[in-house]
């Protein structure tokens, strides 16, 4: 058929003069109502393509070769909410025989979101989406927003106009003191060339950048991923992720762990469980990417997944998905983390879900408010996208918020800032969480933490004692975790008399028995002397002012003993460690508060 050509080349004007004159010849030539259904459709003509599709089923309602049809007219009153019609569409092509398997299984989807609808739409959730204000919604389409993790900046894809001559690019705006978001900006003239850069996302320090760029780059495949590092105030020329995460297939819509070091993105490649999946890559110590792997069925399903984002928790994930039961088309999704898997995913609920599409959702570290793109479409054009933000209710929070400790490294002696590594521990399971550099440039760390486990953060560089830090945001404690921490960290060089507070050695009340929570602290001292062989230390013990001087230096003596005979058992030669407790006679702070008493009790080790 002539009209099938005018049709592939999207010349719809000729294809509708042929399918229309040979319409009304015959007024039931199904075919001809079909394909004039998809030409409607195409150009966002919701009631013409209705009328056509409503010919085709009553004139071929009992022939399964017209079943796509009787779908999709299911799917047009599912959307207007005339269920029992969906329904009776819907099952009516299950029970017909010869019915094309792709065909039954959209009925028995179909079937699923209208049971699930009819469910779940008159318990709504609280949404009050509004667009986000000041002077950032001014080109002609912006989406897929994300945010560093203290939400002073916004970096998302956007074009300059809605036609499809304007590329995509990649913009960020800043908050301003009033709240309200700058003009947007083009991130970067690394990141921009005259084909298309978008879909981003950004580590919690804004410094690790993975971007969707197709065509003029030297991809791997019709769209790659790349990296690129913020060093100082500039980005690094851009570069592909390789042969690990891209492939011949798409890849694209990139969200990355706070620390940079997991990577989750979409890739329609073969071998997958639906059109479109979710899979994830790992950075290791080298910076090299594992071999990206599929999420697994617990995520991913026979149909697409889209727009994954990994929250600041690690923990939680968010996707959009037209393959779980929902609202129709696609939904937003939240799933757990639990082992090597994940929880059974949950929609975020009726109106943040509805028979439109939904996609693109950050969530800030707090749990509290969410960022979308709110998008109009006139068939398959995007006529309009603008950034919304919103409340998070509270039924669907995230059940571990965070937020960060950011500051910058300093040399002691210079005052210089310095690049070093910073490492968090969870000390509840002896693990490291994350692990990210400062600016070498500028010294700038930030580091997200979580509630829900006690952490240890560790700072430290060749030629330099490390410098130990402790958080306490175990559920009875994390009252402050909505409070971000600003604290320098100053690295001291290795040379006789200097001195290192081990803030993550702890005891019992009156104890000298060392708690297993200190394992890391003392693992790091030990990796610390493995690496400087020539170095010996003396540990020395030290207690506030309460109880009698020499009990305090009793039990400070014995405290230091302790973690000398720790070390030996590690493997550290005996020679090069010495201990010694002063009690309560060398305080770093008042003994008249709560807080300095807690620092004067403490473990150090010394250069000798």
């Amino acid at each position: 058929m002539e009209s099938t050509n005018y049709f592939i080349r999207r010349q719809y004007g000729p294809a509708l003069e042929l399918l229309s004159a040979a319409i009304k010849k015959d007024g039931d030539f199904a075919e001809a109502h079909l394909r004039m259904s998809k030409i409607f459709k195409a150009v966002g003509d919701d009631k013409r393509e209705q009328y056509h599709l409503q010919k085709v089923v009553k004139a071929q309602y009992n022939n399964p070769k017209f079943s796509e049809a009787q779908v999709l007219l299911a799917g047009k009153y599912f959307n207007e909410g005339e269920y029992e019609q969906s329904r009776k569409l819907a099952t009516h092509v299950l029970n017909m025989k010869d019915v094309h398997k792709l065909m039954k299984e959209d009925a028995q989807y179909l079937l699923a979101n209208i049971d699930y609808t009819e469910r779940h739409i008159n318990q709504p959730v609280k949404f009050n989406p509004e667009p986000i204000r000041g002077g950032m919604n001014q080109l002609g389409l912006q989406y897929f927003p994300v945010l560093t993790v203290d939400q002073e900046q916004m970096i998302f894809t956007g074009r300059r106009g809605n036609l499809p001559q304007y590329d995509e690019d990649i913009y960020v705006s800043k908050k301003l003191k009033n709240g309200e978001w700058s003009e947007p900006e083009l991130l970067s003239p690394n990141l921009t060339t005259r084909a298309n850069e978008g879909t981003c996302t950004i580590s919690a320090d804004g410094r690790t950048l993975i971007f969707t760029a197709c065509q003029e780059r030297s991809g791997l495949g019709s769209c790659d991923l790349y990296i690129s590092y913020k060093i100082g105030e500039d980005w690094t020329v851009p570069k592909n992720l390789g042969g690990q995460v891209n492939g011949k297939s798409w890849e694209s819509q990139p969200s990355l762990s706070a620390d940079g070091k997991t990577l989750y993105f979409i890739s329609d490649r073969a071998g997958g469980i639906g059109r479109r999946d979710i899979y994830v890559s790992y950075r290791n110590e080298k910076g090299e990417w594992s071999k990206a792997e599929n999420l697994g069925k617990d995520i991913n399903t026979a149909r697409d997944e889209v727009s994954p984002f990994i929250h600041a928790n690690g923990q939680t994930l968010y996707f959009a998905s037209n393959g779980l039961p929902g609202f129709g088309e696609f939904d937003l999704f939240v799933a757990e983390k639990q082992g090597t898997g994940w929880t059974t995913p949950k929609n975020l609920g009726y109106p943040i879900n509805t028979k439109e599409d939904q996609a693109s959702l950050f969530i800030t570290a707090d749990g509290k408010d969410a960022y979308y793109s709110h998008e109009q479409r006139q068939g398959d054009r995007y006529v309009s996208s603008f950034i919304f933000t919103f409340e998070i209710p509270e039924e669907i929070r995230v059940s571990n918020k965070s937020s960060y400790v950011e500051g910058i490294v300093y040399d002691a002696s210079t005052k210089e800032p310095l690049g070093a590594s910073v490492e968090l521990i969870d000390l509840n399971s002896q693990q490291k969480i994350a692990q990210v550099d400062s600016d070498p440039k500028l010294g700038e760390y930030l580091m997200v933490l979580t509630e829900g486990s006690e952490y240890a953060l560790y700072v430290e560089r060749d030629g330099y004692l490390f410098e130990s830090l402790t958080f306490n945001y175990s559920h009875k404690n994390s009252q402050d975790i909505n409070k971000p921490l600003h604290i320098d960290i100053y690295l001291q060089p290795i040379v006789k008399g200097k001195e290192t507070v081990l803030n993550n050695i702890f005891f019992d009340v009156d104890k000298y028995e060392i708690k297993s929570a200190s394992e890391p602290e003392l693992n790091k001292v030990a990796q610390f002397l493995r690496e400087n062989p020539d170095i010996k230390i003396t540990i020395n013990g030290h207690t506030d002012n309460q109880g009698s001087a020499d009990y305090n230096l009793e039990l400070s003596s014995r405290r230091a003993k302790a973690v000398y005979d720790y070390l030996i058992k590690l493997g550290i030669a005996e020679n090069r460690l010495q201990y010694r407790g002063y009690g309560q006679s060398k305080p770093v702070e008042t003994n008249d508060t709560e807080e300095g008493r807690q620092a004067n009790r403490r473990i150090a080790f010394e250069i000798l």
